[in-house]
């Protein structure tokens, strides 16, 4: 077992609190082992209760705001105990990684502009005693990992990652935050659209990938964003073609993205999309035939709503 996270005797009661994981490597969906070891002092130590929770550094909803940090997740592993002095205690745990976890590990090296950490916060009467951050590495599901490497090969090149507080809007999400890919637009797809954001809704059947479009005529500060929605199944994803299934999403994406814009008002800047009105079709299981008469046109199994394509209603 590895010993990733020592706490010194916090203050009175003597008591150290150590936490260790056979591996900090991880996925979302998954369950991270390990142990909480907690060390009484001289005197006896009453614990109301430990929890272990995820922690990360969070742009915050207002842009002019500074970043935060911002426990995301939480699960309680013991309850109210008496540790005697001189005593110690192990406490294992299985702790659940949620499905909409974000990830910090690409192609096995971590991502510089994201940390994340699982801390043990240890509740002493009325006292809350939090232990140091335990690093952790969250790797990319398989359907994840397909969708980035299908983009990397259609030129498309990531130039940063962040995680930004708040839910969005008509999104189905559990966690209070998400996370942004930024990419560099591949040259083939470039002209419609200057920037392209991707974010990933994962949840035990299967991933949400949200498109974000944008356009930005720098010399008159003029910008067009939407939005378009895609699923897929988890089941499948060796099988499937992911260079044509993300390029089928693109171009719906790209499509719609200019259509909606030569109907916009340029004469003011849109700061808010409103193009996601409604939740996206369920999943098409692979192998279907798509209904071509309900506009849901798409290659590769991810089926949006709206004509176009897209991922919603064009509202």
């Amino acid at each position: 077992m590895r010993l990733t996270g020592v706490s010194p005797g916090s203050g009175g009661t003597g008591l150290t609190v150590q936490t260790a994981l056979a591996n900090p490597s991880t996925r979302p969906g998954l369950r991270l082992p390990g142990r909480v070891n907690l060390i009484a002092g001289s005197v006896d130590v009453p614990v109301l209760h430990v929890r272990l929770g995820l922690v990360s550094t969070v742009e915050p909803d207002d842009p002019e705001a500074p970043r935060r940090l911002m426990q995301f997740h939480q699960a309680q592993v013991a309850g109210a105990s008496v540790l005697r002095a001189g005593r110690a205690r192990s406490i294992p745990f299985e702790f659940p990684v949620p499905w909409e976890t974000p990830v910090t590990t690409m192609g096995g090296v971590p991502l510089l502009s994201l940390r994340m950490g699982l801390r043990t916060e240890v509740a002493v009467d009325a006292a809350l005693d939090q232990g140091p951050l335990v690093p952790i590495f969250v790797h990319p599901l398989p359907t994840q990992q397909h969708v980035l490497a299908a983009l990397d090969t259609l030129g498309f090149s990531i130039r940063q990652s962040g995680l930004v507080a708040g839910r969005l809007p008509g999104v189905e999400q559990a966690l209070p935050l998400h996370q942004r890919w930024g990419f560099w637009v591949g040259p083939l797809y470039a002209g419609p659209i200057t920037e392209l954001e991707v974010i990933f809704v994962a949840n035990s059947t299967g991933l949400e990938v949200i498109l974000w479009c944008d356009r930005r005529l720098a010399l008159a500060g003029i910008t067009h964003t939407s939005i378009s929605r895609f699923r897929i199944w988890h089941v499948g994803a060796d099988q499937r073609d992911w260079v044509s299934t993300v390029d089928g999403w693109l171009r719906a994406a790209i499509n719609r993205h200019a259509a909606a814009a030569a109907h916009a008002d340029w004469s003011a800047p849109i700061s808010e999309s409103a193009h996601v009105s409604r939740p996206p079709d369920h999943p098409v299981p692979p192998g279907s035939d798509l209904d071509t008469s309900g506009g849901t046109g798409s290659s590769g199994g991810g089926a949006a709503g709206g004509s176009g394509g897209g991922g919603s209603d064009g509202t």
